[in-house]
């Protein structure tokens, strides 16, 4: 038995329509594990349930060989680090990170020991003092993690809890993050809409769609080898067509022709391929077989970033800034490389 599972779980905010239905998720303990997707996938509604702040419609919970599915919240052991950071402001640093020890009440000489540990490990060492409105955003995000693994949960599920810091502090914090998880061996479930911070935290991530599970695997095979074409699309890979003997169709039917190209795509497509789909950096503007005319352009730096209406609708593409010479109207070629190219079966 895994350490959390989930079975058959049944879960959302109204018993007509559960948001997440039939839902299956073992996790091995010390793992951290990533559930992403897009607003209103379940992802939320998943981590309340676990928490016990939703009733199951149906399935059940367990942790550590217990079943907590009808269990209240406080006595599941399970710690939560929300998107806001709920810290109280009128409680110093100490005092937060101490609030739920004392609940427990914890002997006082045990409660400081195991308070100045945890702000040694989360790098708040001289800070217990302040308040959360003399702290940064950063620092107050640490708080709210001491917070919750100052009562050694079974479990640490957190909710988005990066989304308030600005993209520098972001990558340094999932770094911290990460560090601490690794060195206290605590199991997390972690909420989150960002591809990048999932595939840059996670042991394995679960990508959910419409409250179901769409793909669950390591973050290489997440990014390189999507399964389905929800996945692929919410993974970077924007350029997606039908694919039907050797052909690219657009959605109006409009279709490329290059013989070279179909006789590729036929020897490196699989059986059963449905689709084929390409990142927007593996398409390369300003050279190959096919024309499209500039719908927009972006400049990125080093590079330019392309959308082009072609006969198979719309393709984004990059080309190199120093390259870069086509404004919107102008029509220039375009290759889709077969070697970069992703197949997808229905």
């Amino acid at each position: 038995m895994s350490y959390l599972e989930l079975h058959n779980l049944a879960v959302g905010y109204e018993a007509a329509k559960p948001s997440v239905k039939n839902l299956h998720l073992a996790v091995e303990k010390g793992e951290l594990i990533s559930l992403l997707g897009p607003s209103g996938c379940g992802k939320t509604t998943t981590m309340r349930a676990i928490a016990g702040l939703l009733n199951l419609q149906a399935g059940s919970i367990t942790l550590d060989g217990v079943d907590i599915s009808k269990m209240v919240p406080n006595k599941r052991n399970i710690g939560m680090v929300f998107q806001s950071y709920a810290l109280f402001p009128h409680l110093n640093v100490f005092d937060n990170i101490a609030f739920g020890l004392r609940l427990r009440k914890v002997a006082p000489a045990l409660l400081r020991s195991k308070v100045e540990a945890v702000i040694a490990a989360v790098g708040l060492t001289g800070f217990e003092a302040r308040l959360p409105s003399q702290m940064s955003g950063g620092q107050q995000q640490r708080v709210a993690l001491a917070r919750a693994i100052v009562i050694e949960p079974k479990l640490l599920l957190l909710d988005e809890p990066l989304s308030n810091l600005d993209a520098k502090l972001r990558v340094q914090m999932r770094a911290e993050l990460r560090r601490i998880q690794r060195e206290l061996g605590i199991t997390m479930l972690y909420v989150t809409h960002d591809q990048e911070e999932a595939l840059a935290l996670s042991d394995r991530i679960v990508v959910m769609n419409a409250g179901k599970i769409e793909q669950l695997d390591v973050p290489e095979n997440i990014f390189n080898t999507p399964r389905t074409r929800f996945v692929a699309n919410f993974m970077g890979f924007e350029n997606i067509f039908d694919y039907e003997n050797g052909l690219l169709r657009g959605q109006a039917g409009g279709s490329l022709n290059d013989a070279d190209q179909r006789l590729a795509f036929s020897a490196a497509a699989a059986p059963g391929t449905t689709c084929v789909a390409w990142r927007p950096d593996r398409v390369q503007v300003g050279v190959g077989p096919y024309t499209g005319s500039v719908l927009t352009r972006g400049f990125m730096g080093d590079t330019v970033e392309y959308l082009l209406q072609t006969p198979i609708g719309q393709v984004k593409g990059i080309s190199a800034a120093t390259a870069s010479t086509w404004r919107e109207g102008d029509s220039v070629a375009f290759s889709l490389p077969v070697a970069d190219a992703l197949y997808l079966s229905a």
